[in-house]
């Protein structure tokens, strides 16, 4: 599963959605179909997307709460 973010601004990046990964496509190919999966093909060059593993997304939001006790 990856969750897809889309660059609104300099430095602010919004939440697209969530997708299925392709596990039989290569890292690369994955995440660009994760992106387009999440945009439903309306992903254009020069927009910003980044497709970030999910497990990843949700340490992300555990550390942004603050370090550990």
């Amino acid at each position: 599963m990856f969750v897809v973010l889309r660059e609104t601004s300099p430095d602010h990046w919004t939440v697209v959605g969530e997708v299925a990964g392709r596990p039989w496509l290569t890292g690369r190919l994955t995440r660009r179909q994760a992106i387009l999966d999440a945009t439903d093909g309306k992903a254009r060059d020069g927009e910003r997307y980044a497709a970030v593993p999910r497990s990843y997304w949700r340490l992300f939001q555990v550390w942004s709460e603050g370090p550990p006790d």
